[in-house]
C-alpha cells in the first residue's frame, strides 16, 4: 500500500503530516513525504510516478479549498483521477462539505485519532482489508 503525503503552497507548518507518515510507516504503508512548500502539479506529477494508492494533503494555511480543487482537477485531467484524495489539518469544519463535494474521500480535522485515520486510508487503498 503506497502513500503520498504532501503539504501544498506556502504553508510550511509540518509536524502534523511528519507524525502521521511515521504513524503511517509504523502500520506498514510504505509512505512517501515531499515536505513543504510543494506546487499541486509537483504532487500531482509525485502521486503519478510512485503509483500511490492514496494521496494525503495536509493544510494548516487556511488554502486547503483553492490547492484541493486544482490537485483534483489535475489528477483528472492526467488520466489519475481515481486516486483517493484525502485531506487533514486544521480545517474549519464548515469547509469538509465542500472538501467532500469536490472529491475528497476522507477529511481528518486537527485532533483525528490515529487508529480512524489508519482504518480510513486502508479502506480507501486496493487490496486487502483493514484486519483490525
Amino acid at each position: 500500500m503506497r502513500v503520498l503525503v504532501a503539504k501544498v503552497g506556502l504553508d510550511g507548518h509540518d509536524r502534523g503530516a511528519k507524525v502521521v507518515t511515521q504513524m503511517l510507516r509504523e502500520a506498514g504503508m510504505e509512505v512517501t513525504y515531499l515536505g513543504i512548500h510543494q506546487t499541486c502539479e509537483a504532487i500531482v506529477e509525485a502521486a503519478i510516478q510512485e503509483d500511490v494508492d492514496v494521496l494525503g494533503l495536509s493544510s494548516l494555511g487556511g488554502g486547503h479549498l483553492v490547492y484541493t480543487r486544482t490537485i483534483i482537477e489535475l489528477l483528472r485531467e492526467k488520466g489519475a483521477g481515481d486516486t483517493p484524495v484525502v485531506v487533514g489539518g486544521t480545517l474549519p469544519v464548515e469547509d469538509i462539505p465542500a472538501l467532500e463535494a469536490m472529491g475528497v474521500r476522507a477529511v481528518f480535522p486537527a485532533g483525528s485519532l490515529m487508529t480512524d485515520i489508519v482504518r480510513e486510508i486502508r479502506r480507501l487503498a486496493p487490496g486487502p482489508a483493514d484486519p483490525a
